[in-house]
């Protein structure tokens, strides 16, 4: 794949871009959306105009092929103006780089150019009831049929679930008992299944404490027939697909993390200069001050660890799955103690919806569960450390991609320029 390289006045105008859209397509709405439930359609297509839609897609059939440092940047940017839907449009980015990455000439014609455009919008299905982080127990089934297969099974905490053009669905191929030859990982194939397949239907809306502007359902599978050539990649690969992508959507929701957090503390900023108490401003206190410092402080901190992941996939390093999950570790723990900070330090007022602070603190607290909790992530550093070889691990070698380690959650113009402006 083509990466395209940005010099610094691209990038500069690639992030012009998205802020303005953020500013007036994302934020201005964040209050209703989130008290409303509404999903965000128009604004979505937007951002596909933009090239939001397939930001490390390749350029032939409308991605903008930048890289992943590029990309973590974007999504802070988006996170500023309303965390759920920059985290719903980095679900959907995943689901177009596997179909770019693993599928079939015929399977990237029939879907980029609608994906990439977000005039459909795609859902990952891995994650199953029962199942949660062991995602390599799943028992989702693809039973062979002449020239198709047939689905069965139920998907949990679908991120656009009902609205999607397309699912990428996890399913066993194996030994449908999860157990001995093609059991476990080994047996697990990934399916293009269009959003009007017969057999598929979806569960209520779940009630979350946050995230409520992306519609979260399971997604039901009751035989659904599918051809064989609606396989994504080669039969026995799905898993290692789907945890490839996992690496990406793991700095994307990192970001998303800094970017609401950044907004947060922005605010609290502004609140600390305004305020007074006990005869003298807020900002005035060193108690205030050093809390401010530390947030900011943490947030460097997450922002350069999510870029050295980044870094890491752009240059396929050995060791980048484990650098992908410190970074989505220690930035989705920071980006939800800073803005819970920035809440307190607004007190009672930080409790109301009219500051918006509290809307954030529920909207990022799910993001120390999705893309694999941050227990997980812990299980993935250590057993990297603790391999044969771990300590060539602080000389960033010997990663293994293909951890059981699915997350629990997978839920997502205006501009002078836009990210394919690099091009």
């Amino acid at each position: 794949m083509t990466i395209v390289t940005t010099t610094a006045e691209e990038r500069a105008a690639i992030l012009g871009a998205v802020r303005e859209f953020a500013e007036t397509e994302l934020a201005p709405f964040a209050a209703e959306r989130d008290e409303k439930h509404l999903f965000p359609r128009d604004a979505l297509r937007k951002a596909g105009e933009l090239g939001l839609g397939g930001i490390y897609a390749r350029e032939e059939y409308g991605g903008s092929g930048l890289p992943r440092v590029d990309t973590v940047a974007i999504f802070e940017e988006l996170a500023k103006g309303d965390p759920t839907i920059a985290a719903y449009i980095s679900i959907h980015n995943m689901v177009v780089w596997m179909i770019d990455t693993y599928g079939a000439d015929a399977q990237r014609a029939r879907w980029l150019p609608e994906l990439t455009a977000m005039d459909g919008v795609g859902s990952y299905c891995l994650t199953e009831p029962g199942v949660g982080s062991d995602a390599a127990a799943l028992v989702t089934s693809a039973t062979r049929d002449g020239d198709d297969y047939v689905l069965t099974g139920v998907k949990q905490f679908i991120s656009g679930a009902g609205e999607a053009a397309v699912y990428i669905v996890m399913a066993r191929t194996g030994d449908p008992s999860g157990s001995g030859q093609g059991g476990g990982a080994r047996g697990i194939s990934a399916f293009l299944v269009p959003g009007d397949a017969a057999g598929l239907s979806f569960g209520a809306l779940e009630k979350k404490m946050g995230w409520h502007a992306q519609p979260t359902r399971q997604v039901i599978l009751d035989g659904v027939r599918v051809p064989a050539s609606s396989m994504l990649g080669s039969e026995g690969q799905g898993f290692a697909i789907a945890m490839s992508a996992l690496n990406g959507g793991r700095l994307n929701i990192g970001a998303c993390s800094i970017g609401g957090a950044q907004w947060a503390l922005d605010r609290a900023v502004q609140y600390v200069h305004e305020r007074e108490a006990f005869g003298e401003p807020l900002a005035e206190k060193q108690s205030i001050l050093f809390a401010i410092a530390d947030m900011r402080t943490d947030l460097q901190a997450a922002r350069l660890m999510v870029r050295d992941g980044a870094e890491a996939v752009d240059e396929k390093a050995p060791d980048a799955a484990m650098r992908c999950a410190m970074a989505k570790r220690f930035a989705t723990d920071a980006g939800f103690d800073v803005a819970n900070r920035a809440l307190q330090l607004h007190g009672g007022y930080g409790y109301l919806q009219d500051y918006g602070i509290e809307r954030v603190v529920r909207d990022l607290r799910v993001h120390q569960i999705l893309e694999g909790t941050n227990e997980i992530m812990r299980l993935i550093v250590g057993r990297e450390m603790l391999r044969p070889a771990g300590s060539a691990s602080l000389q960033r070698s010997g990663g293994d991609q293909h951890q059981r380690s699915g997350g629990d959650q997978h839920q997502r113009s205006g501009g002078a320029a836009d990210v394919r402006s690099a091009s």
